[in-house]
């Protein structure tokens, strides 16, 4: 097996992964790791979970793939269950975050040439956001890292920093079409949106007659404890991008707009080959029922309560840590050399991530035992032991 062929674009670690079963991964040696990575907030119900795969398996005996030029059951029936649980009216999927974020963009674009001309044509963005690494979504991406070895990059789109409500008051003007935000930024460090900042969002978004996007693709299905994250911050917007734990694992994404924004797109306007396929719509269903009818998402802030609650013994006992963060099962610490931390819980067996410039990422399953959650605490303590001798 040869690694040869694979682009290098990735820092990835040397383990390859054969198995995995609920929180729990095998390497091709056979050796253990407890994820909590979940592909980065994508494996909402772990590995090989029985829902899944009897969606995949069941699907693809029907129908897979036919095209966007017909209508398919699982498509439909995945748009109104999604509907059916937000305050918005209308979806369009598309097969990744990135897509989703794309999606948004153009409806921002032409809901402003439509309600103000040709020059309403500003999109506003954070700085130290991540929206992914398409042309348009890096054009938002307020992190100059993933942009520079790619400028020009697309025109029309204004930086605000994040939580600096006078700052997004003097970059708004009738000229702003739409201001793409996450309520809590993964990449940038979970670093959570004040309701203030989001609320004075929306404000101007109504003065101005522009679009509120909230990117839910890792904030949101569940992750923070409702399945939209949007309703943990009493704020609606206008258009979601979501992604990530909509698939657990199968690559689908959407938007989803109100009817404000309902209309704007027409037939020709956009679209997505592999958009809404009955396989990918198939499984988008079958998490959907076990997170919410199967009472999960009612569980995940039960969950990160309890880990907040550890975390913080362990950070008093030790002072490794110097900060918690985040939400629900979306959480962080600070640590002092977050990649030797990340590195120390590897050689442990004990899965997690970076983001930002001090944040270890811990980022379970939503359906994660108090077994695992204690598995990977004790794995923690150890770390936290030796770093602190």
């Amino acid at each position: 097996m040869s690694k040869n062929s694979v682009m290098n674009t990735y820092g990835r670690f040397d383990v390859t992964f054969e198995k995995g079963f609920g929180s729990r991964l095998y390497d091709v040696n056979g050796k253990e790791y407890i994820d909590f990575v979940s592909g980065v907030a994508v494996n909402c119900l772990g590995h090989s979970h029985p829902t899944i795969i009897n969606a995949i398996t069941e699907q693809s005996k029907k129908l897979i793939h036919i095209s966007n030029y017909y209508w398919n059951t699982k498509h439909t029936e995945l748009a109104d269950k999604l509907i059916k649980n937000c305050d918005h009216s209308k979806v369009f999927f598309c097969n990744s975050g990135t897509e989703a974020v794309e999606g948004a963009l153009k409806v921002a674009r032409k809901y402003g040439k439509l309600k103000g001309g040709i020059n309403k044509n500003i999109i506003l963005y954070m700085n130290n956001s991540f929206h992914g690494r398409s042309m348009g979504a890096l054009s938002v991406t307020g992190q100059e890292k993933y942009q520079k070895d790619f400028m020009p990059l697309i025109g029309g789109v204004k930086r605000v920093e994040f939580n600096n409500i006078e700052d997004l008051k003097r970059s708004f003007d009738e000229n702003v079409c739409g201001i793409i935000i996450e309520p809590i930024q993964g990449e940038g460090g979970i670093i959570r949106a004040s309701d203030e900042f989001l609320k004075e969002a929306r404000d101007l978004c109504n003065k101005h007659d522009a679009l509120l996007i909230f990117d839910e693709i890792q904030c949101g299905i569940g992750r923070l404890g409702s399945l939209f994250a949007y309703k943990e911050f009493g704020v609606v917007p206008d258009v979601i991008t979501i992604a990530k734990g909509l698939g657990g694992g199968f690559p689908i994404g959407a938007f989803i707009v109100n009817e404000k924004a309902e209309n704007v797109l027409v037939p020709g306007d956009h679209g997505s080959t592999f958009g809404g396929n009955p396989l990918a719509c198939a499984v988008g269903i079958a998490v959907l029922n076990e997170l919410i009818e199967g009472g999960i998402v009612a569980s995940v802030k039960k969950k990160g309560q309890y880990l907040k609650e550890k975390l913080s013994a362990l950070k008093e006992k030790y002072k490794v840590i110097n900060e918690i963060k985040g939400m629900g099962l979306l959480l962080g610490i600070s640590v002092d050399d977050p990649k030797a931390f990340m590195n120390a819980c590897f050689k442990k067996g004990l899965l997690v991530v970076t983001a930002g410039e001090d944040v270890v990422r811990i980022l379970p399953p939503l359906n994660v035992t108090k077994e695992d959650m204690n598995a990977a605490l004790n794995i923690l303590e150890d770390i936290m032991k030796e770093m602190h001798v």
